[in-house]
């Protein structure tokens, strides 16, 4: 029992990491209320916040190829001689998670640097320590393999953001944002538990590979009590704000400070769509079904795909009538994730048999990881650069951005890289990622092309965006502003912001390092 407590701490010491760091920043801010004002505090607790994020990414990268410390202890797997995942049944520790985890670290890191461009709130050291427990929950979230960890690693995931939601104390419209998705939110994880009860009922395990082992011994493909708990388990549609689990995104991304805005559309989203498809793909990829025009079969392929048409038509209509920014990225980000369960639905191919497509699987997988690595860092720049400049501009609104390009023509650069990365225009990252996840749709039926129908939604969904896209560049670059004054932003901001421009640049001209860094990190799915 030791050996086991022992490893665990091993393995959890990142988390351990920024947990200790949220405490400090709370010690230092009540240290420092009463001495230094309020952005001199932003700027303070916001530096210990970037030592500890740094620290834990420090030790993610020292630990993810070491031995077990303890080789009797869980379960140890090895390829071609080399280590390459330990896991105690509830927490696992592979090349998966410590990519993705190094992934959240970073956009945490970049939110802290966007937060630190001016205060919005007097509780500075609530709001870094709330924002790191923030990041623990999605850290814990991408290392869980068993339902009741990823219920408690979303819950706290997910309180932490609606706390995060209501943080700009002097405006009513991120009380009622908060109070909105906070009550979507235990909507949806009373829908979510409800399901994992259904399925511990049926299959009586709460581990993923417990689950898929007894689906495919008991041959439970057709069980009727699985089948309702895994519709009950709608509860993730929430957390990825798909449609029609999307009505409080809008109003979340509108009222809460642009910051944790940046936040809830980036890192939380990582860590949901990496859970969600681990939990397809791991627990239930023989009911995948079919999801092809000419043949469908009964799975949550299917429901994924009229899930998937159904928000990129929504999102990206609704947003050419948006006249607020934030609400244009916030539809914008429910597009996108239609366009995510593109390559999801191609990592769910069966074989004529009926057992997981490897190959698609795969392949699938690995596209649906790069696009959200690209969506990410692409969302949290466009974000980053509204921030920076909407007191100056007096706003949100696109009239706020008239002339931009005039008054901050660094930053106006950067949010043209970012808006068109989000389009899908090449050699830009958003534009393989894209292309990445059309390609797994048909590499999943290359004979027949099945899911050639999904793919043509999203084909003609991106041609939507264009226009709303451009919407906003025209704002920027075209019309007139009725103020010359300058917009400065912070070196800290300019260089974040620049770093980020730089990575969407480099994943669409060079994608290939990251691509095979994720393949490789999939070595044990879908059977292990």
């Amino acid at each position: 029992m030791n050996a086991i407590y022992t490893e665990l701490l091993a393995r959890t010491l990142p988390e351990l990491a920024l947990v200790i760091t949220a405490f400090a920043a709370l010690g230092l801010d009540l240290m420092l209320r009463k001495r230094k004002r309020g952005a001199e505090r932003m700027r303070e607790i916001g530096r210990i916040t970037l030592v500890g994020l740094l620290a834990c990414a420090g030790l993610m990268l020292m630990t993810s190829g070491m031995e077990p410390v303890f080789k009797e202890v869980g379960d140890a797997r090895t390829l071609g001689g080399k280590f390459y995942e330990f896991t105690l049944g509830m927490f696992a520790s592979n090349p998966l998670t410590n990519v993705m985890k190094l992934v959240v670290v970073s956009l945490t890191v970049i939110v802290t640097l966007v937060a630190m461009e001016r205060g919005f709130t007097h509780h500075i050291g609530e709001f870094f320590a709330v924002t790191l427990f923030a990041a623990v929950g999605m850290m814990l979230l991408l290392s869980a393999e068993e339902l009741i960890v990823i219920f408690v690693a979303l819950e706290l995931t997910s309180i932490s953001l609606y706390i995060l939601t209501a943080f700009h104390k002097g405006s009513l419209r991120s009380a009622e944002a908060a109070l909105k998705y906070f009550m979507f939110g235990a909507v949806s994880s009373a829908f979510l538990l409800f399901g994992l009860a259904w399925i511990y009922g049926a299959t009586g395990h709460t581990s993923l590979v417990g689950i898929r082992e007894a689906i495919v011994s008991g041959g439970l493909q057709n069980n009727m009590i699985l089948l309702v708990g895994v519709v009950f388990s709608v509860g993730f549609g929430f957390k990825v704000a798909v449609v029609p689990f999307h009505r409080c995104a809008p109003d979340a991304y509108e009222g809460a400070p642009t910051p944790v805005t940046a936040f809830i559309a980036t890192a939380s989203k990582v860590a949901s769509f990496v859970v969600a498809a681990k939990v397809l793909l791991i627990a239930f990829p023989t009911m995948a079904g079919l999801a092809y025009w000419r043949d469908a079969a009964i799975g949550w392929t299917p429901v994924l795909a009229v899930l998937a048409v159904l928000s990129m038509v929504v999102g990206n209509c609704a947003a050419i009538v948006q006249k607020n920014v934030k609400r244009l990225l916030a539809y914008s980000s429910i597009a996108h994730a239609g366009y995510i369960f593109v390559g999801l639905i191609g990592a769910g191919a069966l074989n004529a048999d009926g057992t997981p497509n490897v190959d698609a699987q795969r392949f699938g997988m690995t596209s649906v990881l790069f696009y959200v690595v690209v969506y990410g860092l692409t969302t949290l720049g466009a974000f980053g650069v509204v921030h920076a400049m909407e007191e100056k501009a007096g706003g949100c609104n696109l009239e706020n951005f008239n002339g931009m390009s005039k008054r901050a023509p660094f930053l106006s650069l950067l949010l043209m890289v970012f808006i068109l990365s989000l389009t899908g225009v090449p050699p830009l990252g958003g534009f393989f990622g894209k292309f990445y996840l059309f390609a797994a749709a048909v590499n999943a039926d290359p004979s027949n092309l099945g899911l050639l129908w999904l793919v043509w939604f999203g084909v003609m969904t991106s041609a939507v965006s264009l226009y709303y896209y451009m919407l906003l560049l025209k704002h920027v670059y075209v019309a007139p502003s009725r103020d010359e004054s300058r917009v400065e932003s912070s070196v800290p901001i300019r260089v974040a912001m620049g770093l980020t421009c730089l990575a969407v640049v480099v994943l669409g001209v060079y994608p290939t390092r990251l691509l095979e860094e994720l393949g490789n990190s999939l070595v044990y799915l879908p059977m292990r």
